[in-house]
């Protein structure tokens, strides 16, 4: 239970950077590709590898890594907003470039998530 509830803590932690994080870049972007939502996924996903590898190669213990990943990774990206923000820019007429938003959605991170286990794989 009291693991439970610390990767429910680490998680609020998570939600709360980003809106810190998305509220704070959106300010100074003001275009319509959604920065903010991207960098944070981008960066959630590169430290998700480092975490994957690092406890794959057992350098961090298994409720570390739930605290990080699970928790407060999980609470910092957002697939959902980045759902809702290709919708609106489609509706709002945007169709290039919620394409192209939803297209670096799905590689870049997927990508850094690789390149974060790289890292992890190197230490």
């Amino acid at each position: 239970m009291v693991e439970f509830m610390a990767v429910c803590l680490c998680g609020g932690l998570g939600a709360v950077a980003r809106f810190v994080l998305d509220t704070s870049i959106q300010r100074q972007w003001k275009r319509a590709f959604p920065l903010g939502t991207f960098l944070i996924n981008v960066t959630a996903a590169f430290c998700a590898g480092i975490a994957a590898g690092a406890y794959a190669n057992v350098t961090v213990p298994h409720s570390t890594y739930l605290l990080f990943v699970t928790g407060f990774l999980g609470g910092l990206s957002t697939f959902s907003s980045a759902t809702g923000q290709i919708v609106s820019l489609s509706q709002h007429k945007n169709i290039a470039l919620a394409l192209t938003y939803a297209a670096l959605t799905l590689l870049v991170p997927l990508g850094c998530a690789f390149a974060g286990w790289g890292v992890a794989m190197t230490c």
